[in-house]
């Protein structure tokens, strides 16, 4: 697929996903003229003198570097414009400092390892992140970075690709929602929003205490992958207080009266009191 870029020159590092094993196909491929990867564990560089241009780089040999492999990274000066390709940014993954990175000098600074895409430094420090998303987490818009440096400077642009986002959706319930009134409201925001996208649902708000949503009859589309029930019975503690002032229910909610909606203390008070009502029940 590489060799079908007919004016286009592709420079690799390995990351840590791909890293280059003792048996790794990276050690004996042959790659087609235009495609040049930085296969040594220490900083490497490939010239394109049509282009005045060098790029640098680094592959890792294991999974894990906690070294800092780029602090020391400084051009070497050989051609007028040069860019680092940098993989990593956490603790595990080559620790990096913005203001290290700033103060190697090269004109761009390409990073990968981080899935969203983001600038750490405008036009001279970014990540692309990955060009679809990899999996649910991975929220927000994915695509590539065009960008041109010329003797004005770096001049870099955020190109958006992906045929598709993970959306995490918050869909409100009340207590007079039946289960098929929800099954229409998630897919009337699922149509509105996009129905090229997967989802994680997440139910919030009060619903009728005597009932529960199935979550598996809920998916109209078939994009969702996760659903997430944060919803409460709608109890009316006030009354609920008042008819069981000489036991242990009446007792429990009186103890969280003061607690606002929405926190968890509240959700401690609807877990609990359903969890006294169901025994109850199974008494009776």
């Amino acid at each position: 697929m590489f060799s079908s870029l007919t004016s286009t020159k592709v420079i690799i590092v390995a990351g840590n996903h791909d890293y280059v094993r003792q048996d790794s196909y990276y050690r004996t491929f042959q790659w087609e003229e235009n495609v040049h990867m930085l296969l040594s564990p220490d900083i490497a560089c490939v010239e394109f003198p049509e282009y005045s241009l060098a790029v640098y780089g680094l592959s890792y040999h294991e999974k894990e570097i906690v070294q800092e492999m780029y602090k020391e990274a400084f051009p070497q000066r050989r051609q007028g414009y040069e860019i680092l390709l940098a993989h990593g940014g956490d603790e595990r993954h080559i620790p990096v400092k913005k203001e290290d990175l700033l103060g190697l000098g090269y004109d761009y600074i390409a990073l990968g390892h981080i899935h969203k895409p983001q600038q750490i430094c405008p036009g001279k420090i970014a990540y692309a992140g990955a060009l679809e998303p990899i999996d649910k987490n991975d929220t927000g818009i994915h695509g590539y970075i065009a960008g041109e440096i010329t003797a004005k400077g770096c001049q870099i642009k955020f190109i958006p690709s992906a045929v598709r986002e993970y959306v995490h959706l918050e869909v409100p319930v009340h207590k007079e929602m039946t289960g098929r009134a929800l099954k229409e409201e998630i897919g009337r925001q699922l149509e509105e929003k996009g129905t090229e996208n997967i989802y994680k649902i997440i139910l919030t708000g009060p619903r009728d205490p005597e009932d529960s949503f199935n979550l598996e009859t809920l998916d109209a589309h078939g994009n969702i992958v996760e659903i997430v029930d944060k919803t409460y019975p709608a109890y009316d503690f006030g009354r609920l207080k008042e008819k069981n002032r000489e036991n242990i229910l009446g007792q429990f909610i009186a103890s969280f009266e003061k607690d606002e909606e929405g926190s968890i203390e509240y959700q401690a008070l609807c877990e609990g009191v359903h969890a006294l009502m169901e025994t109850r029940r199974g008494r009776l």
